[in-house]
């Protein structure tokens, strides 16, 4: 009787940790669903936030388009067939930089783009930028093979900007 005893002390005692385990386990549930909602809360205000910068984003960028196309205002626009045959004449490993230097100066004689002297005598400096496109076409088959001819755009916008852009056509 008395190893019965102590079975029954034992046996409560394992009802009483039973029946307070659940107890603890529903405090732990409520603790998650509850972290889990302010989870799904702050998802949402993210959310919320970042359409809200996205919409920002675009609205600034639509009124950077207008602007830039004020700025590119075009001036005179003519095209161009630029011969690079000299450029030939140069080492095979020199022939593409000089066929590059042989397009800025046709360009420069033709757009009547200033010196550097007559620049340091007017504060307005005209560039002369040449676009990727040209510079890929004329390194194209590498340093050694640029085309004998080359057929450009160039563009002069309003700020005395020369831009030489690749023919189309």
């Amino acid at each position: 009787m008395e190893e019965t005893a102590e079975e029954l002390e034992e046996s409560e005692e394992t009802v009483e940790t039973a029946a307070e385990e659940p107890e603890a386990d529903k405090e732990e549930e409520t603790v998650e669903i509850a972290e889990e909602k302010e989870e799904t809360a702050v998802e949402e205000e993210v959310t919320e936030e970042a359409v809200e910068e996205i919409e920002e984003i675009e609205e600034k960028k639509e009124v950077k388009k207008p602007k830039k196309k004020e700025k590119e205002e075009i001036v005179e626009e003519k095209i161009y067939t630029i011969p690079l045959g000299k450029a030939w004449i140069s080492p095979r490993k020199k022939r593409a930089p000089r066929a590059i230097r042989l397009i800025k100066s046709f360009i420069q004689r033709h757009m009547k783009i200033k010196t550097e002297v007559e620049e340091m005598e007017e504060e307005e400096a005209e560039r002369l930028v040449i676009s990727n496109e040209v510079n890929e076409k004329i390194w194209s088959r590498g340093i050694e093979k640029p085309p004998r001819k080359i057929r450009v755009r160039a563009v002069k916008d309003k700020e005395g900007v020369i831009t030489v852009y690749l023919a189309e056509g």
